[in-house]
């Protein structure tokens, strides 16, 4: 997931450099709100998962990668604001 998240963040971040319209800045950043909150819906469903778990150390396990994926949408929507500046 990690290697499909890092792809991902690099095509639409980084895929248009050379292209400095306003429209492909609104592009980055539309995508990168779109990957953030699909990281963040996946963090939820971990929280509910790890509310859940009967074990402990299962639901501590699972509380850790919804924090994870968090920060993964965190640092996307700062990748593309930081684009976005660029442009």
């Amino acid at each position: 997931m990690r290697k499909l998240f890092l792809l991902l963040a690099s095509v639409a971040l980084f895929g248009a450099p050379g292209c400095s319209k306003p429209s492909d800045t609104t592009s980055i950043e539309n995508n990168a709100e779109a990957m953030a909150d699909a990281l963040e819906r996946k963090a939820d469903n971990l929280e509910a998962m790890a509310d859940a778990a009967a074990n402990d150390s299962a639901a501590t396990m699972l509380d850790g990668a919804a924090e994870n994926i968090e920060e993964q949408a965190d640092n996307v929507r700062d990748m593309a604001e930081n684009e976005a500046e660029r442009h």
